[in-house]
């Protein structure tokens, strides 16, 4: 299968796109800055900006005809929902959310008239429950999986799969590169040191590498996971289990009683 993902440069992407092609597949890999892929051994390494209509139209023409796509693209920026600006809000809904829709747009339309593809929608276990301090990445991440829920009822009609992939928290360039409004001074200080330490705990220990979430990509694209929804991650599985046999209060003690949060 020919396979294009977006965000290539670090990460989950980074480690997909070894994964699939060392399955045999034909990879496209792509980011905004192609340099940072030259050192991957794919079928092709392309510049694209999932922001930028132009840059989707070249990056497509260049690939030729895709049997799957895969939609890594983001970034986070992190705060208090009081705090974040809101010209960051909207710039990571153009690429979290609207960069993946454009790139389901570019794509669907040929997958349709063949009559098969695969699209799989890299979310997060924020997309399945928002945390202190993440509402708006959380909120990028559930219209995402709305969208994708959507567009499984609406394509799978014409053969094409969607899978939506829910990473907990992994070892990976993302959390370092994330942007941080309000965290450092009074009054949200207190919460983000109460905070930063509940991966650890839903981990068990240090965070892990990534190739386990590209592991889960591969296999929903080869059809060995048709879920709709698979959380990738100890934490992932503990905390979507949770939510969807719980209540919101029995759900909301249960975590602050596992991560120690009186706030």
């Amino acid at each position: 299968m020919r396979v294009l993902i977006t965000g290539c440069s670090t990460g989950i992407g980074r480690v997909a796109a070894q994964e699939l092609a060392r399955r045999g597949h034909e990879v496209v890999a792509t980011a905004r800055k192609p340099a940072t892929l030259d050192d991957l051994d794919v079928a092709a390494r392309l510049a694209l900006d999932v922001n930028d209509a132009a840059s989707i139209e070249r990056a497509l023409a260049e690939a030729g005809p895709i049997d799957a796509l895969v939609n890594n693209a983001g970034w986070s920026a992190s705060g208090p929902i009081e705090k974040v600006p809101l010209e960051a809000v909207r710039r990571m809904f153009e690429t979290n959310f609207f960069g993946a829709v454009s790139m389901i747009q570019a794509v669907v339309p040929t997958m349709r008239e063949r009559g098969s593809g695969v699209i799989v929608n890299v979310s997060s276990v924020a997309g399945r429950v928002a945390g202190p301090l993440g509402g708006f990445y959380a909120a990028t991440k559930f219209a995402l999986e709305a969208v994708s829920e959507a567009l499984h009822l609406e394509a799978g009609h014409f053969g094409i799969r969607v899978s939506i992939i829910e990473p907990g928290f992994f070892d990976t360039a993302f959390r370092g590169n994330a942007v941080h409004h309000g965290t450092d001074e009074a009054p949200y200080d207190e919460l983000e040191r109460l905070w930063s330490g509940s991966d650890a705990k839903l981990v068990g220990g240090d965070r892990p590498a990534p190739e386990v979430v590209a592991v889960a990509i591969a296999d929903a694209i080869e059809g060995h996971d048709t879920a709709l929804r698979r959380p990738v991650g100890k934490d992932a599985e503990l905390v979507t289990g949770a939510r969807r046999r719980m209540e919101d209060a029995e759900f909301e003690a249960a975590m602050r009683q596992l991560l120690g949060i009186d706030w």
